[in-house]
């Protein structure tokens, strides 16, 4: 293991972040907050509680995987994206630092910094609501692995697109409304049978329910199945990028 290899991906991508605070942190936790307010405001009045919950804070897990999920993502696929912009990556592929170690180095930083805002937006959303977490190990680790998980895939979409333009389709127009669809606002036994059934084959409710559960110790599918799906998916994410630096796909003419 070279160490000072991944340390030093690792402290890059980290500075640049740091370079960028208002865009990287200020900009993603306020969006985030404006929702709680808005939503917590528009359908709190409306609906009181959740599963005995009060609404306030029945949204925070789901708006805290909401950033979870987008953030990991672009952060990772941007940290990967530039250096093929720029051709820095060839140095990259020429050193003595294996696929393994490039990976580490990137997914490790997007992880770190979607993980700082997501306890950023916990902390802020404990000024407006009382938060109970039930379970802090359990927490913890659903944060990290759905991190993780999408700082790899990030990852995978920076060496498939081949423009800015393409940067942004995946996290847009496909995760933020699976998001928005999987029980970030509701909870899935709030709808009639038929698309209860349907939402189910969406990844994203499996991550925010057992997110939640956490919380509260409610959840809308089995913890363990919510455990399981995402450890399946960064199974998949990890393959492909195996496959990526097996292949050459995109990063070897």
């Amino acid at each position: 293991m070279n160490i000072e290899a991944v340390r030093a991906i690792y402290g890059f991508e980290m500075s640049r972040w740091g370079r960028t605070l208002m865009q990287s942190i200020v900009s993603p936790v306020l969006s985030t907050c404006l929702y709680f307010i808005v939503f917590g405001s528009a359908i709190g009045s409306r609906i009181s509680q959740v599963d005995g919950i009060d609404y306030g804070a029945f949204i925070v897990p789901g708006l805290v995987m909401m950033l979870l999920l987008t953030q990991s993502t672009l952060n990772a696929s941007f940290g990967i994206y530039f250096p093929r912009f720029t051709g820095t990556i060839y140095e990259h592929l020429s050193a003595p630092v294996s696929a393994f170690e490039i990976v580490l180095g990137y997914v490790g930083a997007a992880a770190t910094k979607s993980v700082i805002l997501g306890l950023l937006v916990l902390v802020t959303a404990s000024l407006f609501v009382p938060l109970r977490i039930a379970h802090p190990f359990w927490m913890i680790v659903f944060l990290l692995l759905t991190a993780i998980t999408f700082s790899m895939l990030g990852f995978i979409i920076g060496i498939w697109a081949d423009g800015f333009e393409k940067l942004q389709i995946i996290p847009l127009l496909v995760i933020t409304p699976l998001t928005f669809l999987g029980g970030t606002f509701y909870s899935v036994k709030m709808l009639p049978p038929f698309w209860q059934t349907v939402t189910l084959f969406n990844p994203v409710v499996y991550l925010i329910s057992g997110f939640r559960w956490s919380f509260f110790e409610i959840s809308d599918v089995n913890v363990g199945v919510s455990l399981l799906m995402t450890s399946l998916f960064l199974a998949v994410c990890m393959a492909v990028a195996w496959w990526i630096f097996r292949t050459g796909y995109r990063l070897k003419a």
